[in-house]
């Protein structure tokens, strides 16, 4: 895409993104797949390169501002959040998106993210969940299921895991989406999607991690059992899934349920159709909640929703109508009234 700037016409490529450092994550790592489609949607966004900034904590994952040639930092254990707050309110032109993990994400960083989520920056959240802590070498994280063994938990896990996406819909989450790193083109539809949303875009992606925890979502995303147990969401469609196209999701009560359009004589019209703009987070919670086996699982857009003021244009508000009302005196702050002497 060719984008204006202050220089003339820039014309970016995938390549533009990519810096001369040695990638270093294990060979077949979901990982490379994510980068791959970071680095082939940012020149179609329409935002010069020095705007963007990828800010990360620590893991695996957290090594992807290395890799992207933009400006980055790579802070520490579950506080990329507040980095990448401040980074979104000391220049809201910047276009930044904060790389994490179901570790670093969901367990150190879980109140910081919980905040910048509530907060609805216009920033984009990519939450790698491979289920395991793989840069310390296999121990169980948030995301781990019950009974996983590792070297953390020999005996298998008793903890029962966090849901990312029920997760971010519980902190009022205005966008929330699910790919995986098995799909090239839904990645890149799903963070444009995000990138288009006015406020904080949280998107979860399944990926592989090959050395400790190998294959976890194949059950799901597998090539053999894809078409019978991934739900694409598709805004304006019935909830349909299946090798066949033959299946389901209809409401029973307050309960989804699924159906064959043929054994059980449902018409397509008896079906649930996918509309993430509900102001009501029951229907996004519903699908972020379908998990597998006994429901298909949904990946795509469950929630977007517009209006909601983001935290940087609500702070840069209130800056203009604090300065309106004149220079403040720093020595009265200090020492003034309002101001006392412990002895």
């Amino acid at each position: 895409m060719t984008i204006a700037t202050a220089e003339g016409p820039e014309t970016l490529t995938k390549k533009d993104f990519t810096p001369p450092n040695e990638v270093k994550w294990c060979p077949g790592c979901g990982d490379y797949a994510i980068l791959n489609a970071v680095q082939r949607t940012f020149p179609e966004l329409g935002v010069a390169r020095k705007d963007f900034v990828v800010v990360s904590g620590i893991g695996c994952s957290s090594r992807f501002p290395y890799y992207m040639n933009t400006y980055g930092f790579h802070t520490i254990h579950g506080r990329a959040p507040s980095v990448a707050l401040g980074v979104k309110v000391a220049n809201p032109d910047l276009s930044v998106w904060m790389i994490t993990g179901d570790g670093d994400g969901l367990s150190i960083g879980g109140n910081h993210l919980l905040h910048l989520i509530r907060r609805n920056p216009d920033i984009n959240v990519l939450l790698f969940n491979n289920r395991v802590y793989g840069l310390t070498k296999g121990q169980y994280s948030p995301t781990s299921e019950i009974g996983m063994k590792t070297k953390s938990t020999p005996m298998g896990s008793i903890d029962h895991p966090v849901n990312p996406l029920h997760f971010a819909l519980g902190c009022e989450a205005t966008f929330a989406a699910r790919t995986t790193d098995t799909d090239q083109k839904h990645m890149l539809e799903i963070f444009k999607a995000g990138f288009e949303h006015k406020g904080t875009s949280f998107i979860e992606i399944f990926q592989n991690c090959v050395i400790f925890n190998h294959k976890t979502h194949d059950p799901v995303t597998g090539r053999e059992n894809r078409p019978d147990q991934v739900l694409l969401l598709e805004e304006g469609k019935p909830l349909i899934f299946g090798a066949e196209r033959n299946k389901g999701i209809r409401l029973n009560g307050l309960d989804p349920e699924v159906v064959s359009l043929e054994a059980d004589d449902v018409s397509e019209e008896e079906l649930l159709v996918h509309d993430p703009k509900r102001v009501n987070p029951a229907y996004a919670t519903m699908l972020a909640e379908m998990q597998h086996p006994d429901f298909p699982t949904p990946l795509g857009v469950l929630r977007k929703i517009e209006g909601k003021e983001p935290y940087e244009d609500a702070v840069s508000a209130q800056l203009e109508s604090a300065q309106s009302k004149g220079e403040g005196d720093l020595e009265e702050l200090l020492v003034g009234s309002d101001s006392w002497v412990v002895e």
